[in-house]
């Protein structure tokens, strides 16, 4: 066998959103070249890339001989390898049957990731394959799936806020004071609520009647960017999926940091459009430039980012 390490990084697509990515490197200026929906970039650039799913931090090309060579490589390394194929499925299902389960199963909210290192690994051809023991995500390959109630949220979009707290790695608790902007329906005001936490929950849309009428919940009709800071007061956390043009929400995000009202965030940086032309690349700079911050497209994000304070 021959593993040999390639400079650089591989990126790994988000499915649907692949375009995003390529629009952004080109934008950077750094060349990549496609392995399936891995790009593989031999030169980062200096400006950080967010449209993707998972990054492979430490890549290495291996040439192997055998289905038993191949597993026996990775286990040799470390224990957790999540597989991203998109050739070569049947060779590709033998080495992953090979190798340590890594579950994948869905889970119920809250749970913590394990802290051990997550890698993956693809193949080039039948005897080639592409691996990192060092990813961005600490989710298999970037992908988390969750136990849904479909009978409680008025719509999914709880399953990207469990996400991100899950990846935060801390969640509201009982009786901390939350500000949920944009909140309509009530989809986030509803996954709060069930914490125990209080939940000023603020739109100009209505809340469905029954999230409205939960104890835990006080609902305001009005823009929520219209709210000061010291109108509401301090806060254990503020969570944010208004639809609006980043900068708009870049500026009330500033706003809040500098009353120091408030300790944690969590918020949904929405593009308008629906294609790579209409996304906005200097915004999400500005707020991953945010000191302890963190800015993702989580594995249930969609036309948008999740920019995250603190990040750790």
């Amino acid at each position: 066998m021959v593993q040999v390490s390639l400079p650089g990084k591989v990126y790994q697509c988000v499915p649907g959103f692949e375009s995003h990515l390529q629009a952004e490197l080109r934008r950077a200026g750094v060349g990549f070249s496609a392995m399936g929906r891995l790009l593989y970039v031999p030169e980062p650039g200096p400006e950080p890339v967010f449209w993707h799913l998972n990054s492979w931090l430490r890549p290495f090309r291996l040439e192997f001989g055998s289905i038993g060579d191949a597993a026996t490589a990775l286990r040799g390394i470390q224990r957790n390898w999540a597989a991203v194929l998109d050739g070569c499925f049947r060779r590709g299902t033998l080495i992953a049957s090979k190798l340590p389960p890594i579950g994948g199963k869905p889970r119920p909210f809250p749970w913590l990731p394990g802290t051990s290192p997550m890698g993956a690994w693809t193949l080039l051809d039948e005897h080639t394959l592409v691996a990192s023991p060092a990813c961005s995500s600490p989710f298999p390959a970037g992908v988390v799936e969750f136990v849904q109630d479909r009978e409680g949220p008025p719509s999914r979009a709880y399953l990207k806020l469990w996400e991100a707290l899950v990846r935060l790695g801390q969640w509201p608790k009982a009786g901390e004071s939350c500000l949920d902007a944009g909140s309509s329906p009530g989809g986030w005001t509803w996954a709060l609520a069930g914490l125990g936490a209080k939940v000023l929950s603020v739109d100009r849309s209505p809340l469905d009647p029954a999230i409205a009428g939960l104890p835990e919940v006080t609902f305001a009709r009005r823009d929520a960017f219209s709210l000061l800071p010291e109108e509401v007061g301090r806060l254990d956390w503020l969570f944010c999926d208004v639809a609006c043009y980043p900068p708009k929400l870049y500026r009330w995000i500033l706003k809040w940091l500098e009353s120091g009202l408030c300790r944690r965030f969590v918020c949904t940086v929405k593009m308008q459009g629906s294609g790579p032309e209409s996304l906005d690349f200097e915004t999400p700079k500005l707020l991953a430039g945010i000191p302890g911050s963190s800015l993702v497209h989580l594995w249930h994000n969609k036309h948008e980012l999740t920019w995250m304070y603190p990040a750790d």
